[in-house]
């Protein structure tokens, strides 16, 4: 198969493309996030979704969202939980890595325009979301009301909190921590406690919802009860992803193979699936 694809393609499908990071930012103890550009010819452009497979050279890749990309330069925001992960996070500006992709379906965040739309995000599922808060805001007029919600397990986990400021002061941002310490004065709970608040049309809203997979069901439900329409639910779904074009079989769940019919889906296809256990 790979002999019918020309080199150029061949260059970020089957191989990485070398990449230099340019820039490390810590977001928490365990998380960074990493500016990249091409070391060489670049990639095409990565939409709000999407995914690449991010090599560290000699230990392995894995598959990370796009956080952020523009002008040749890629962003990821990558937490260290195993070796590959770990190796990443370790990166130091100048350090090179490899980069294929873009792979998979994006959030389509143009679909939303003329209408409201609630961002729902639970942990790192604030990094795949954060291009689409980006757009929502570069193209305001575009969009009704926008709102951002977003949750974390602790105040130590939460991301992005110079770009979490900054949004509130163009749309409602509103965070809650699961387990509060001694100085926090936000909210305290679970992200769907923040649904039934949400100031927005639920009949012209479109809702793009992401974070650990047991969290997205019961929003989609908190959506769907305040009357979202199921296919205006959509969310962003992980699975152990090996090549990233369909070929592996890896990805699977149920009829789909998550790194080309995903990550992004809307949950009405995807809502019977996810309640098949070890599927």
């Amino acid at each position: 198969m790979l002999n019918s694809l020309p080199a150029s393609a061949a260059a970020g499908v089957a191989t990485p493309v070398p990449y230099r990071v340019t820039r490390r930012r810590a977001e928490t103890a365990d998380t960074v996030t990493l500016d990249l550009m091409p070391a060489g010819p670049p990639l095409r452009p990565f939409q709000p979704g999407q995914f690449a497979m991010l090599t560290a050279y000699g230990i392995g890749e894995v598959p990370i969202s796009v956080s952020g990309e523009g002008r040749g330069r890629l962003v990821h925001t990558v937490r260290s939980v195993g070796a590959v992960t770990a190796a990443l996070h370790d990166c130091r500006r100048g350090d090179v890595v490899g980069v294929r992709g873009p792979f998979g379906t994006d959030w389509d965040v143009g679909s939303a325009r003329g209408g409201d739309v609630v961002v729902v995000a639970g942990g790192i599922g604030l990094a795949p979301l954060r291009p689409v808060v980006e757009v929502l805001l570069a193209r305001r007029s575009e969009f009704g009301r926008v709102a951002v919600l977003a949750g974390a397990r602790t105040p130590a986990d939460l991301l992005y909190r110079d770009d979490l400021r900054r949004w509130a002061a163009a749309v409602p941002v509103e965070v809650v921590v699961d387990r509060p310490d001694g100085g926090w004065k936000g909210r305290t709970g679970l992200v769907t406690t923040l649904i039934p608040e949400v100031g927005v049309d639920p009949a012209a809203t479109v809702a793009f919802v992401c974070g650990p997979e047991a969290m997205m069901p019961p929003v989609a439900r908190a959506l769907i009860a305040r009357g979202v329409p199921a296919t205006a639910v959509r969310v962003s779904l992980e699975r152990t992803m090996r090549c990233g074009a369909g070929w592996c079989g890896h990805c699977q769940l149920g009829p789909l193979l998550l790194c080309r019919d995903g990550p992004v889906v809307r949950y009405a296809d995807v809502e019977s699936l996810l309640t098949v256990r070890e599927l």
